[in-house]
């Protein structure tokens, strides 16, 4: 695992810079420490001046002025007050961009899950993974090299497959969830907080390597964002409370990955709820009056409903999408789940990784049904078989066997998508470039949704541009729908 800070001064080039000049070698380092305290000084004054601002006289140049005139100690000081306080928001104010080298896809999936870090992921679809390596959560001789042997054999088969003709965007369900990824990840300084804490004294510290990512995390921000330091040292350790308590009172029973996604629960009448709102923000009608106003409308035209939606989301923000929800349960194998929770707009939650979800539940893509079937299947009631024999032999925790699930095991997950997330995600993904899986499932979204009374004007808007615009985003790779649908 490695992680630089390099959303910043590239030190490196100023170092090159620097051998033509005159200096001598440690006088070229004291200028580069010296630059980088610098950089460091300047984020706290910022920080600070954000905390300074809402409670001092004076502009906004004034107060930059005054945390410019303290010392680095005295900012970080003042800034881990405020934000103790619990106005974290001055923190938004530092960014960072880290790359993240060799953590496993366990750790990307956790990470991801933070809605306001940005990330960017190598394409498990376009890029060969046989070479990747991959993370080893043993101390222990025995246990280490008996996994690393098992491991590289997935490995093998995964590159076996990729030879019988298996494309690389199927070939990586064979994958165990512990091969290496790498990401550029983008973050404020309060979600790096919180990151951290997440990672280090909340229930997936438990996990070796999630624990070493928080640490790693943890001396990025003590040199480069100190002012978050002191509200990090301040958090204990805190048990999986929710969990323990519904351990206590419920029975755990096997479950049952579903066969499609299932809508759970939506706003009543959609069309109305987002086409009021567009009246009420125009003209600021009370409901009663924006709604008499919008009947009236659709009376006296019968195209107002479709014609107002479209303009809404082809032409808005879409912020009048927003007033409507929709939660779904929807089953997706690990190999795709980023792609759904990569949208940053809606509330996923991912069932816990820890216990083991149920291996023997794993999806097979269509083209490995129809060619590989039976080496397929081997690999994953081989898995289960090695899951169970380090489990018995070596008397580990859950935690210590995440790795054995694999890319293609499947898990339930929940999300909570207002109206605005469900057009832009359906657009994406119903497109046929987006991965197949994926593209199943958003289908199926589609469905539940054509299911519903007062939506008709919303349906005209979901679905892949060809469907709903007559137009191709995709260039030279446009698979050629749009024409057909236009002639």
């Amino acid at each position: 695992m490695e992680i630089k800070l390099v959303g910043a001064l590239d030190y490196k080039k100023v170092r090159k810079l620097l051998e033509n000049t005159s200096l001598k070698e440690e006088e070229r380092e004291k200028l580069i420490e010296d630059l980088e305290e610098v950089e460091v000084a300047r984020r706290s004054e910022i920080v600070s001046s954000a905390g300074r601002l809402s409670r001092f006289a004076g502009n906004v140049f004034e107060i930059l002025g005054i945390s410019e005139d303290k010392t680095l100690a005295q900012n970080v000081k003042y800034a881990s007050m405020v934000s103790g306080l619990g106005h974290n928001s001055i923190t938004d104010h530092d960014y960072l961009v880290l790359a993240i080298k060799d953590v496993s896809v366990l750790i990307e999936q956790i990470i991801i899950e933070e809605r306001f870090a940005s990330f960017t992921i190598k394409s498990r679809r376009e890029v060969d993974f046989s070479n990747v390596g991959f993370y080893n959560p043993f101390d222990e001789k025995e246990q280490k090299t008996s996994y690393d042997d098992y491991t590289k054999s997935l490995f093998d088969q995964y590159h076996k497959l990729i030879e019988k003709g298996i494309k690389l965007e199927d070939a990586r369900y064979v994958l165990p969830y512990n091969f290496h990824s790498n990401i550029l990840m983008g973050i404020d300084a309060h979600t790096l907080k919180d990151m951290i804490i997440k990672c280090s004294k909340r229930k997936n510290a438990k996990i070796k390597e999630v624990r070493e990512f928080g640490d790693a995390l943890y001396k990025i921000a003590k040199k480069h964002c100190p002012y978050i330091i002191e509200e990090i040292d301040k958090e204990e350790y805190r048990e999986d409370e929710v969990g323990n308590y519904l351990e206590d009172v419920i029975e755990k029973e096997p479950y049952q990955i579903l066969e499609k996604p299932k809508l759970l629960s939506h706003t009543e009448n959609v069309d109305d709820t987002i086409l009021v709102s567009a009246i009420m923000r125009r003209y600021q009608y009370p409901f009663e009056k924006a709604y008499k106003v919008y009947q009236e409308a659709c009376k006296s035209n019968p195209n107002f409903k479709e014609k107002l939606m479209k303009k809404i989301a082809f032409e808005g923000d879409k912020l009048e999408l927003s007033q409507a929800s929709f939660q779904f349960q929807i089953p997706l194998s690990y190999a795709v789940l980023t792609h759904l929770t990569r949208h940053r707009t809606h509330h996923i939650m991912v069932p816990d990784f820890y216990p083991n979800p149920d291996l023997t539940q794993y999806k097979t893509p269509p083209k490995i049904r129809d060619k590989e079937k039976a080496l397929y299947d081997s690999i994953f009631e081989k898995n289960q078989e090695m899951y169970q024999a380090f489990k018995k032999k070596y008397q580990l925790e859950e935690e210590d066997l995440v790795y054995f699930t694999l890319a293609g095991n499947m898990t339930n997950a929940i999300t909570n998508m207002d109206g605005a997330s469900v057009e832009h995600i359906l657009r994406l993904r119903e497109c046929n470039k987006a991965q197949w899986e994926i593209r199943e499932a958003v289908t199926n979204i589609h469905k539940e949704i054509e299911k519903l009374d007062n939506t008709e004007a919303f349906r005209s808007i979901l679905g892949s541009t060809c469907v709903t615009r007559g137009i191709c985003n995709e260039g030279k790779e446009c698979c050629g729908k749009v024409y057909t649908l236009k002639k």
